[in-house]
């Protein structure tokens, strides 16, 4: 089992995931669609195991900058 930091957002009119500790990312109609799309995507990407690259957990926070 792997722990992958998984931050799930709006975008328009679809919910994106995106694996920070990965190259993955996926989208739903909702945060839960998203979610599930991105844990089949990553299932399928740790299937072939010579060419990952994981890196250590981002302990991702969330900040909101106004500029």
């Amino acid at each position: 089992m792997r722990t992958i930091d998984v931050v799930i957002y709006r975008d328009g009119d679809y919910w994106t995931a995106l694996a920070l500790n990965v190259e993955v990312s996926s989208f739903g109609s909702s945060p839960e669609e998203a979610r599930d799309a991105i844990k089949e995507a990553l299932e399928l990407y740790f299937e072939d195991e010579d060419s990952l690259v994981i890196k250590e957990s981002v302990q991702p926070r969330l900040e909101q900058i106004v500029v």
